[in-house]
């Protein structure tokens, strides 16, 4: 398993960087983001209908709305997410109350809004940072960050995990693996701030560092909350030793939807 997941990482980590770096002619991270949103939540939604709900949610109009919100950032029009936002909540709802029956269609409706916000709308804030100025190098951060979380708390978990952190969510989970991952971002945030020449302190970089790990690990717990509510392991297949572009991405999303905002109101863009 290791292996897999060491060789699948090798595979994947030239390419996000190549998507990042290049902007033009064409906007590769807006692409590739586009494609991995829609995958995933596809993921998401075949997970939900399989689970046995009476109602299941409007799979096409969610993949549609996802990737809709995803490549929003692109359009200079200040009142688009607000449109997509009033568009995702209302269109379902009405077609769920003209139904003959309506039993069910509350969840049904719910979870069609979940998957859209939760891949959509989260995912899209890294194509908005990507758009700042140093948004590549903001992307990067936030990026590496988490990839040095994630690896860090894996391996530190692995080897002295001990005192479990969720054990209602997730029996693999601990607080060794936890403090793990928030070291590892530390010391990857200090590294990427002098190699990107970010405009923040060191002094900054150590809570902004920990702030990217908190959120990363919290959407690991709420993806593995997702997971237990639906009944399965992973979500897919696709990344041998991952799972599947569901289960990549729950850290991501959070925190990169943290250091979007950080930038956007400490930095000023």
């Amino acid at each position: 398993m290791l292996r897999k997941r060491i060789a699948t990482a090798a595979c994947l980590l030239p390419l996000v960087v190549v998507v990042v770096w290049f902007n033009e002619p064409v906007p590769w991270l807006t692409i590739f983001a586009a494609i991995w949103g829609v995958m995933a939540a596809l993921e998401f939604y075949k997970a939900v209908t399989a689970s046995g709900q009476k109602v299941p949610p409007l799979t096409v109009f969610g993949l549609l709305w996802t990737l809709l919100f995803i490549i929003s950032p692109l359009f200079d029009y200040p009142y688009l997410s607000i449109i997509l936002l009033a568009s995702a909540l209302v269109l379902p709802a009405i077609w769920f109350l003209l139904r003959r029956y309506r039993e069910g269609a509350f969840t049904g409706w719910a979870w069609t809004i979940v998957g859209i916000l939760y891949i959509g709308w989260l995912l899209s804030h890294l194509v908005a940072l990507r758009e700042l100025d140093s948004g590549r190098d903001w992307v990067f951060f936030a990026l590496f960050v988490t990839f040095a979380s994630d690896s860090a708390a894996y391996f530190v978990g692995s080897a002295i995990g001990k005192h479990h952190l969720a054990p209602g969510i997730s029996s693999r989970k601990t607080w060794e693996g936890a403090s793990g991952g928030v070291l590892g971002a530390i010391g990857a945030g200090l590294l990427l701030v002098m190699i990107l020449d970010l405009p923040v302190t060191y002094m900054q970089a150590i809570p902004l560092s920990i702030a990217v790990s908190i959120f990363g690990q919290l959407g690991d717990l709420l993806e593995s909350l997702f997971k237990r509510r639906v009944g399965i392991k992973d979500s897919g297949k696709a990344m041998p030793g991952h799972g599947g572009f569901l289960d990549r991405m729950d850290s991501v999303v959070f925190a990169g939807a943290f250091v979007y905002y950080y930038v956007v109101i400490l930095c000023n863009g």
